[in-house]
């Protein structure tokens, strides 16, 4: 009876230990590795390359905030060049005066006031880029398309986590 304890709490001992390094140690390893953001479909929608780096769209009265950071260790991107456009009170995101850029603090964050955004095709939504192809930091380009949850909404937030090339 004696062996079969000792075995018995051998092998609970062995699966135990099989299991935290598979999935406790492990995992708390992958967690720390922070994910890319993927373009979003529907993101690059009236795109203008080149738009114009800007203090304010328009009168403002909106406010676009968001980080970029690097792919995997989640370091924060200082100046990278984001492009924000949308449907707002004063033009509609086809139009060059609804386009605007500007870049990321040293802290990787970033803000841009703008008309406030109307719903377009029934949906309150922004748009950003990511370029590539005006940044020389090495980094894949990035569409994003977030719809707001209220189209009262005053703010709206996005991470960019860039991946290198």
């Amino acid at each position: 009876m004696t062996d079969f304890i000792f075995s018995r709490r051998a092998a609970l001992a062995a699966g135990s230990a099989l299991f935290l390094a598979r999935y406790g140690v492990l995992q708390s390893a992958h967690a720390a590795a922070v994910s890319a953001t993927p373009s979003m479909r529907g993101g690059a929608n009236n795109y203008r390359p080149g738009a114009p780096l800007v203090e304010r769209i328009g009168g403002g009265g909106f406010l676009m905030t968001g980080s970029v950071r690097r792919a995997g260790d989640g370091a924060p991107l200082a100046g990278r060049r984001i492009q924000v456009w949308a449907h707002t009170t004063e033009g509609h995101e086809r139009d060059e005066r609804s386009h605007g850029a500007t870049l990321s603090r040293e802290d990787g964050s970033f803000e841009l006031d703008m008309p406030q955004i109307v719903p377009a095709f029934g949906q309150a939504h922004g748009h950003l880029a990511y370029d590539a192809e005006f940044d020389e930091g090495g980094f894949k380009t990035v569409f994003l398309r977030p719809i707001m949850s209220s189209p009262n909404d005053k703010t709206l937030h996005v991470e960019f986590v860039l991946q290198p090339v």
